[in-house]
């Protein structure tokens, strides 16, 4: 596996294929949504690049369950806003997009081994449809979430995504939505970033790059530094699960590698062929 590190390499071997590449994104601040910044301009950038899926499957860190996987087979997801204190603009902001019931269906019984179940009362949480109006501003490829079940151990995610990389060979889009470093309380506004966030931003990303997924999954090994990047580790699971979806034929592009508010990565990734 080859590693680059710029969208505009990505726009030159991405093209349209029945294999979809894995695509995570660091989305950050709901504001992301209907701001013009660095990154939701990438996010257009990457939008146009990819080649167009028959379906999209979001595993975002705001749907989290415990003690099972949930599968959102909606016919019409829901556009959730599932936050607080933000201008009214945010609020009004709604993605359309179809569901996709069948095969919602279908992954809900490919995830039996890992507790999975249907679900129709979620939708498309701000994880999800904050990036997702950016990629595809249409909202007319059908969409889907899966939740994270926060009761199973860091490698769980990694068999998650193992278990449904073979919805890439369908045309299956595999969308992860978190953070690689998500530490809400040290956040500074124009603060430089913490020590810690430069330290597990980059761990995360020199074992990525080697497959080293035993060491991002090795909570002891990790110590005291996974901790402080995430109080909670919600907005890295989605990471993990798009690494388990992965393997050695994929090249990796990395993108948005900032630390944004001193404490939260935005840095996002592509696996492609």
């Amino acid at each position: 596996m080859s590693v680059t590190h710029t969208l505009s390499s990505l726009k030159d071997r991405l093209s349209p294929s029945d294999r979809m590449p894995l695509v995570f994104l660091g989305h950050g601040s709901p504001m992301n949504a209907i701001e013009d910044t660095a990154y939701s301009r990438a996010w257009t950038d990457l939008g146009q690049s990819l080649p167009r899926p028959k379906a999209i499957l979001v595993v975002s860190a705001h749907w989290m369950t415990h003690g099972t996987t949930l599968v959102d087979i909606s016919a019409m997801p829901k556009t959730i806003h599932d936050f607080y204190g933000f201008p009214q603009a945010l609020y009004a902001q709604q993605y359309p997009a179809p569901g996709a019931p069948d095969l919602a269906r279908e992954v809900a019984s490919i995830l039996a081994s890992h507790h999975g179940a249907e679900d129709d009362r979620w939708g498309l949480d701000h994880g999800a449809w904050s990036v997702l109006k950016y990629l595809y501003p249409g909202a007319d490829v059908p969409v889907f979430q899966v939740s994270i079940d926060m009761s199973r151990g860091l490698d769980h995610q990694i068999e998650i995504g193992r278990t449904l990389s073979d919805l890439r060979d369908r045309g299956v889009l595999i969308l992860g939505s978190g953070n690689v470093v998500h530490n809400l309380g040290a956040m500074r506004m124009g603060g430089k970033p913490h020590d810690f966030a430069l330290e597990f931003d980059a761990l995360f990303a020199d074992r990525l790059t080697d497959r080293d997924f035993a060491a991002l999954t090795d909570r002891n090994g990790l110590g005291s530094l996974l901790t402080r990047a995430h109080p909670t580790v919600d907005h890295y699971l989605p990471a993990l699960t798009i690494a388990g979806a992965s393997d050695a034929r994929d090249d990796l592009t990395f993108m948005t590698d900032a630390i944004d508010l001193a404490s939260v990565s935005m840095r996002s990734f592509v696996f492609h062929a």
